[in-house]
């Protein structure tokens, strides 16, 4: 099996935490070159210096903030003239706040539509002519397994994971004849920062405490545990590999056998 990403480069979002600094750590073991992207600087620069550099690689990062996409998208078209070439594009963000979709305002639908899909769209437009030159691409949208099954009191953030969903089976189906697949990864319940968030306002809702909130969760995943994003990760990374070539428009849970249809 050819998981060597050797001489790749890889784009990975909102990589300085979480799943998306999994998935970079993950993609450079296996040889990638990465381009980190997120806000925050040090943060940037802290996990550049943590990838493996045992390939050869050469790692660095960009700073943008994913809430002005087209800024976002001026920062990138830069960095693409020093380095044209992207092999790979890991399109991953925080996800909105949460709360019941009729007490949503239209706001928080366009900002989430924004930070998601529409940067996803500007990201992988830029990355593609390279892509198509390379005859190699893998692009890589970490989404929620909302898009499957809706999930309680994410109102916001089922409507957009699903329309980027529809958006990436959409691009597939365009970019298979150059050798580019669109995938998706839906990370279940993960113990990230954002997992922790969650707990935190469902325990303070219904007045019991974090450990029982926690409890009840895991006793929905078939596995029984949250996921660590290490995990999540590996899912990411077999996809960007050329093992994956013929893995095209396809949604991915990883999820521990949560979601209650196939």
């Amino acid at each position: 099996m050819n998981l060597d990403l050797t001489d790749k480069q890889a784009i990975v979002c909102g990589s300085t935490q979480g799943i998306g600094k999994a998935i970079a750590v993950e993609l450079a073991q296996l040889g990638a070159s990465i381009t980190l992207i997120a806000r925050n600087e040090d943060k940037l620069e802290a996990v550049t210096k943590e990838l493996d550099t045992s390939k050869g690689q050469q790692h660095d990062f960009v700073v943008a903030d994913f809430s002005d996409p087209y800024e976002l998208n001026l920062r990138v078209q830069a960095y693409l003239k020093k380095k044209p070439i992207v092999h790979i594009l890991v399109n991953n963000t925080g996800g909105p706040a949460g709360g019941p979709i009729t007490e949503a305002v239209s706001d928080e639908f366009i900002n989430a539509f924004n930070q998601h899909l529409i940067t996803n769209h500007l990201l992988a437009k830029a990355a593609i002519p390279g892509m198509k030159e390379a005859e190699y691409g893998r692009i890589i949208n970490v989404i929620s397994t909302s898009v499957k099954q809706p999930l309680k009191g994410l109102g916001v953030s089922n409507t957009i994971r699903g329309a980027v969903a529809s958006w990436a089976k959409t691009m597939a189906n365009e970019l298979g004849p150059y050798g580019i697949t669109v995938n998706n990864v839906l990370p279940g319940a993960t113990r990230t920062s954002r997992l922790e968030s969650i707990i935190e306002n469902k325990a303070m809702k219904s007045g019991v405490s974090i450990e029982s909130t926690e409890e009840e969760m895991m006793a929905e995943i078939p596995a029984g545990r949250f996921a660590e994003p290490e995990e999540v990760a590996a899912a990411a990374a077999f996809l960007a590999t050329p093992a994956a070539a013929y893995i095209n428009g396809i949604n991915v849970p990883v999820d521990g056998g949560r979601t209650g249809c196939l």
